[in-house]
């Protein structure tokens, strides 16, 4: 039986939607974390809707028992064929997920983008390319590309810090050079001295990647 997400956070606009935004959380978080970026680009993005769920399974490095804490897939081990795996498997999840959102709130698949954070922007980078349409795009920050490229081409837009600790700049050093040499388009940029964190200028850069996408 596949999995399904349970826990899903809206940020609706005062009009009807004409695009979405899915908000894909890390290791150990949970969608009403990620949520709390859509008050920040709602307001120019007054006829989006954004959407932030949980991750299907409860985080396995945390205490048993601890609740709010979730991830997509498993990073006990490290190897990367595992992480594969676990993305892989993930993937049908995410898949169903973005269909009944796209049904739910009747908006075209170009104009929905995923925003993903480091477990989350893996996530995207693998399912968005491999989603059955077209989508409008990826917003990745703090995160790594997972696999093989292939799929649809759409806008990119990756933002990571320097001093990132737990995903390392060289991460989205790797991503965007396959990336533009399989032909996506990518913008966005690594920040000095940021660590594992979305800054300032990291918000401000997304809010103008997803007003391109969508407006």
């Amino acid at each position: 039986m596949l999995e399904k997400i349970h826990n899903i956070y809206e940020h609706t606009p005062a009009k009807v939607p004409s695009s979405l935004v899915i908000l894909l959380h890390g290791l150990g978080s949970n969608g009403k974390d990620l949520i709390s970026l859509a008050p920040m680009w709602s307001a120019e993005l007054d006829e989006t809707v954004f959407v932030s769920p949980d991750a299907p399974f409860r985080c396995d490095m945390v205490p048993e028992g601890y609740e709010g804490s979730y991830q997509w897939f498993s990073l006990q081990d490290r190897d990367p064929h595992a992480i594969l795996n676990g993305v892989m498997s993930a993937q049908p999840i995410l898949d169903s997920f973005i269909t009944e959102q796209i049904e739910k709130y009747d908006v075209p698949p170009e104009k929905v983008v995923l925003v993903g954070f480091s477990q989350g922007t893996m996530m995207s980078l693998y399912a968005a390319p491999r989603y059955p349409e077209q989508l409008g795009g990826v917003l990745g920050y703090s995160g790594a590309l997972v696999g093989d490229i292939e799929g649809n081409k759409m806008p990119i837009c990756l933002i990571h810090g320097e001093a990132d600790d737990v995903v390392p700049v060289e991460a989205y050093n790797a991503a965007r050079g396959k990336l533009i040499g399989a032909g996506y388009k990518v913008s966005g940029h690594t920040t000095p001295g940021l660590t594992h964190s979305i800054d300032p200028a990291g918000l401000q850069a997304g809010a103008e990647f997803l007003k391109e996408i969508l407006t």
